[in-house]
């Protein structure tokens, strides 16, 4: 298993879930790295994890209940660092407005908007 780094907007956006809801989703992110190399970039809309490939950066997603937790794997592979933690409608919203013909991770790999908030993320002071 990785140790689970939140950064401050990350934080942020997992405390504004309630509090039993945060709970669930927490203890549902389990993740270690036999998860992540399984996943070969065709995963189902129903899959537990997704990878999000961009100029080769690597990101990877988690769905629990209603929230999209978006990370990435730290550079000495000790821990994964969230960027982002998402209602599942934020982006569901945007490819039904889109209408497009792929699946929602690799609509997200090709949204500017959805790699800013990464970027965003990114840069913010870890907890």
């Amino acid at each position: 298993m990785f140790q689970i780094i939140f950064n401050e907007i990350s934080a942020a956006e997992i405390s504004q879930l309630p509090r039993l809801t945060q709970l669930e989703v927490l203890n549902q992110f389990q993740v270690s790295p036999d998860d992540l190399d399984q996943l070969d970039g065709q995963e189902s809309e129903e899959a537990l994890f997704g990878k999000i490939d961009r100029e080769g950066k690597t990101l990877y997603r988690y769905r629990a209940e209603d929230v999209r937790i978006y990370f990435e794997v730290a550079d000495d592979h000790s821990a994964v660092i969230v960027h982002r933690v998402l209602h599942k409608n934020t982006f569901q919203d945007f490819l039904f407005r889109a209408n497009l013909p792929v699946n929602e991770d690799e609509a997200l790999s090709r949204s500017k908007q959805f790699w800013e908030l990464i970027e965003e993320g990114e840069k913010a002071r870890r907890v």
